[in-house]
């Protein structure tokens, strides 16, 4: 009698810890590479919130922001090992993983709107490209903002001249290289958790951001000149292991999808004004002088740049430029 009640209450104990185990809250790590306050990490905590909700506590988002687990070179190949489940990586990144053709968003003065840009994102362009990464083990999401760049030096930067012999730091990317190259700048790839300390020591001589990355990052501290340039898009793909993607039940997917397509919206929403607020804050130092381009310079720096699309054709592809291109002629842009 006392054996039959301890394998009752043996089986008990298993059933009662395998619900246990079965009502245990889906993991996903969320790693990117910038700060809370800026408009991807802001988005970031909007999706945790929103994921968390529609999935009734079914899923945990654990979001891990300012390269806390992983630098810049070591995001991508930890989430294809599937170290974590999702990043949000500026378009940029997907060129040294192979996949080319994102560098588009890198090309100088192809967007000459967020209209124009919204245009490829969320269209028929957008959604290819996410297809080329899916042979990589990776599933793409979302295309969020962050906004058109400025530059940033301890000297004024007026017009291309300017750049003349400055060690300028960039993302890796063959379009940023070119570009910069273009405007006789050394370029210099470093990780963005390494550009403060570049700046602040020389090893750099300026960079280009967007304000919100600039401010949050204390770049001002150590530029003493900003000149809005809007030359370059920096945006980010939320993007997820495809693997882990694929295993999860269809209906937490769908709801993943939903919330992520709010967060989304979220994100392109408050991202200009982000940008607006971060460039009044660090005029409002007095550390940095801001400095608007004026007609005359923005057509000599798109002189200085136009070249870089003809570079980068054969390696981004002559058709996907034109087809941008295209784009922002419908709207009458270009």
């Amino acid at each position: 009698m006392k054996l039959k009640s301890l394998v009752f209450a043996l089986s008990a104990a298993t059933i009662i810890a395998g619900n246990a185990f079965a009502q245990a809250p889906i993991l996903i790590k969320f790693s990117h590479v910038v700060a809370n306050d800026t408009p991807k990490g802001k988005a970031a905590e909007r999706f945790k919130e929103l994921a968390e909700k529609a999935t009734k506590g079914r899923v945990k988002i654990e979001v891990y922001p300012n390269s806390t687990l992983y630098k810049d070179k070591e995001e991508l190949e930890a989430l294809q090992l599937g170290a974590v489940q999702m990043l949000a990586p500026s378009l940029a990144k997907f060129g040294p993983l192979g996949v080319k053709e994102f560098e588009v968003f890198d090309l100088p003065y192809i967007f000459p709107n967020k209209e124009v840009l919204y245009r490829v994102t969320e269209g028929p362009i957008g959604k290819d490209l996410f297809k080329k990464l899916e042979p990589k083990g990776i599933t793409g999401l979302a295309y969020w903002d962050n906004g058109f760049k400025v530059m940033s030096a301890n000297k004024p930067l007026h017009v291309p001249a300017d750049f003349r012999g400055l060690k300028m730091r960039i993302q890796s990317s063959k379009v940023l290289d070119a570009q910069m190259r273009a405007l006789g700048a050394n370029p210099q790839v470093l990780a963005f958790s390494e550009v403060y300390q570049a700046l602040q020591t020389g090893v750099v001589d300026g960079t280009e951001n967007p304000p919100s990355n600039l401010y949050t990052q204390k770049m001002h501290e150590v530029q003493k000149h900003v000149t809005v340039s809007d030359h370059g898009y920096l945006g980010y793909a939320v993007i997820v292991n495809k693997k882990f993607w694929d295993g999860l039940p269809p209906d937490i997917r769908t709801a993943l999808e939903g919330a992520m397509k709010d967060a989304t919206k979220y994100a392109n929403a408050i991202a200009q004004q982000e940008n607006d607020s971060a460039l009044a804050a660090v005029q409002k130092t007095g550390k940095t002088t801001i400095y608007r381009l004026n007609d005359k310079e923005k057509v000599e720096w798109r002189k200085a740049l136009a070249p870089v699309q003809a570079q980068m054709a054969d390696r981004i592809g002559k058709d996907l430029i034109a087809a941008v291109n295209k784009e922002a002629a419908a709207l009458g842009q270009k």
